[in-house]
């Protein structure tokens, strides 16, 4: 009788489980569908820099969401700097991720592999880290935002919830508070710059760039010249 008891307990707990699963990929599911239309209001990475707001002398968050108000060659910087293969890749870039293990088993540094779409699920639904838990809900929302976005949709939110340094998220507001001009009215030069600390706006600065970070925004210019500049928008059309 108790084994009988037991056994029903289970398939009772499998059951609750298994729906409360269900319920919450459908919820995903829906809930970024329909962001292909609806501009995010914020951002998990936000939300978390709004409660930590005021401690440790953190700054206030400023965004201002532009939509596809930004000027193309801004597209163009953060593909060349972050993710060459953006507009070939469904999402993952095998390639990459292949060499940054090769690079991890010889003993190299540990750099990572994320594609621009990797980083929007991680920024928009997620939290900072490394664990194995974040890194499998960030693939589901990367398989999700690929399935119903079309790439310049995944490029204009990215750009707009993105960090570009303490506090300043999106394009908009890092166009404002480092060149006092609008987002659509980014030089290739600035936009080099911008995408240039993305790898970590934490410690990287556009207002006092480092000869490391100038070094690299002539990388990215480079780049964006091998790959056709704004010519490269026209594949994503």
């Amino acid at each position: 009788m108790k084994r009988r008891k037991s056994s029903s307990s289970l398939r009772r707990i499998a059951r609750v489980l298994a729906g409360t699963l269900t319920l919450t990929m459908l919820g995903c599911a829906t809930l970024v569908f329909a962001l292909r239309w609806v501009d995010p209001p914020t951002s998990a990475f936000m939300l978390r820099e709004h409660v930590l707001a005021g401690r440790d002398e953190r700054p206030p968050v400023r965004h201002r969401w532009v939509g596809s108000r930004i000027a193309p060659i801004m597209k163009v910087a953060v593909i060349a700097a972050e993710d060459q293969r953006f507009l070939e890749h469904r999402g993952f870039d095998l390639a990459s991720i292949r060499a940054a293990l090769d690079e991890r088993a010889q003993g190299g540094r540990v750099r990572g592999a994320s594609t621009v779409s990797q980083q929007l699920a991680k920024n928009l639904f997620l939290w900072p880290g490394r664990s194995w838990l974040r890194k499998a809900l960030e693939a589901g929302f990367t398989v999700l935002i690929e399935s119903f976005w079309p790439k310049q949709r995944i490029l204009e939110v990215y750009l707009n919830v993105v960090e570009f340094g303490p506090g300043v998220y999106g394009v908009g507001a890092a166009a404002e508070v480092y060149f006092r001009k609008a987002a659509a009215e980014l030089t290739a030069e600035e936009a080099a710059l911008l995408a240039a600390v993305l790898p970590n706006p934490q410690r990287l600065q556009v207002a006092a760039p480092s000869a490391y970070v100038r070094s690299r925004q002539r990388w990215i210019l480079i780049q964006m010249r091998s790959l056709g500049g704004t010519r490269l928008l026209q594949q994503s059309q």
